[in-house]
């Protein structure tokens, strides 16, 4: 079968980079407020016109982490904001996962540009897995991401640019990498974020908000929780305020990293317990829903990933190095960083899973929700955009 025809039949999508997607979100609403020039690389007037955003004097743009399309669709009764301000569908990139998709939201370019290919990825000056969330293992942020911030470009050329999010991420490697630019105000509620995008939104700008509640809720019980609704809820409500107490001339844009799948009871094997899954395979790196295998010797390549295919069966689209990108999975891709891309990548089925537990912690080992490969569920997220047009 050739490699569209395996991730067709694992029920998996590409992203729509260039579309409806999570990459021209920001340049959209830059072009909205009249910064659309800091875009470099697409066409910012037209993202803005294709996801309907309305011009404006401020707009502020929440990321409200984990809410996928389906997951929100299904708890419509308990997000009626939401459910009712929901203007449109669009996809994150690949892998969907946070660090990735935090990426492509502030530069506009895909992993295969930014080398943010996955929670962990293999770092070429080390041989080692850096963590792109902890950022540890990786090297200075601004050699690793190479791409443009668009936040930054914004500022520098005069545009008031604001990002709210937990004091701990002021100066991360992830937000230097991802989001750096403007000023960074540290808020630990909701609420208070909240609070500071409305007065912000009174003067000209772009304020960023993000918010990981849900997300969290997500891994730790699964999406179809209480406490996931519980989060869903939470976000809803003050979403609801900050739309009622936004001025004239101000819009709202709100939007996802990924969705989830709830991965109890469903199948999952353990490189610790395989030693066909292992065998040849230095390094693994991605998540256990998008896998990075990395050998000493690309040359065996095909033979793990036809014993990959072997084991896994229907659970999984298995695709060497030069499928995978020839397919488009992670965007054009970067010379610094085809390294960083498995020798085999794995994208997983349904809800299957493969663990490591010969490096995972227990605690990731126990996770409930969790995303990374390109079923509609973990690809597609939600867009809301409300305001004067």
């Amino acid at each position: 079968m050739n490699p569209a025809g395996r991730l067709t039949a694992a029920g998996l999508s590409l992203p729509d980079y260039g579309g409806l997607e999570l990459g021209a979100v920001l340049p959209g609403a830059l072009a909205a407020v009249g910064a659309g020039d800091a875009v470099t690389g697409r066409d910012a007037e037209a993202d803005r016109i294709r996801l309907g955003i309305p011009t404006a004097d401020h707009i502020v743009v929440v990321l409200l982490d984990g809410l996928g399309h389906h997951q929100l669709d299904a708890r419509r009764g308990h997000a009626p904001f939401l459910r009712s301000t929901e203007s449109g569908v669009i996809t994150a990139g690949f892998p969907t996962t946070t660090a990735t998709s935090l990426a492509l939201f502030g530069t506009g370019r895909a992993s295969g540009a930014t080398g943010m290919t996955g929670y962990t990825a293999h770092n070429p000056a080390t041989g080692a897995a850096a963590n792109l969330v902890s950022w540890e293992g990786a090297d200075d942020p601004d050699t690793w991401q190479r791409e443009p911030s668009l936040m930054r470009v914004a500022h520098e050329g005069g545009l008031p640019v604001a990002s709210l999010g937990k004091r701990r991420f002021a100066g991360s490697g992830l937000t230097r990498a991802a989001l750096s630019g403007g000023e960074f105000v540290g808020a630990e509620r909701l609420s208070d974020r909240v609070d500071e995008a409305i007065q912000r939104a009174r003067r000209p700008g772009l304020t960023y908000c993000y918010w990981g509640d849900i997300d969290a809720a997500g891994h730790k019980h699964g999406w179809q929780s209480d406490e996931w609704v519980a989060a869903l809820e939470d976000a809803d409500q003050e979403l609801r305020r900050l739309r009622a107490r936004l001025p004239r001339h101000a819009a709202m844009v709100v939007t996802a990293d990924h969705g989830m799948v709830d991965v109890t009871g469903a199948p999952r094997w353990d490189l610790g317990a395989e030693p066909a899954l292992a065998r040849d395979v230095r390094l693994v790196a991605g998540e256990p829903r998008a896998l990075h295998l990395h050998m000493d010797d690309a040359g065996v390549a095909p033979a793990v990933a036809a014993r990959w295919r072997d084991v896994l069966g229907d659970n999984a689209a298995v695709l060497l190095r030069d499928e995978a990108v020839s397919l488009g999975l992670f965007g054009p891709v970067s010379g610094h960083v085809e390294e960083r891309i498995g020798d085999v990548v794995v994208a997983m089925a349904g809800r299957a899973t493969v663990v490591d537990s010969r490096t995972q912690t227990a605690q990731a080992l126990a996770l409930v929700g969790v995303h990374g490969s390109l079923t509609e569920e973990e690809l597609q997220v939600p867009l809301l955009v409300a305001g004067e047009a």
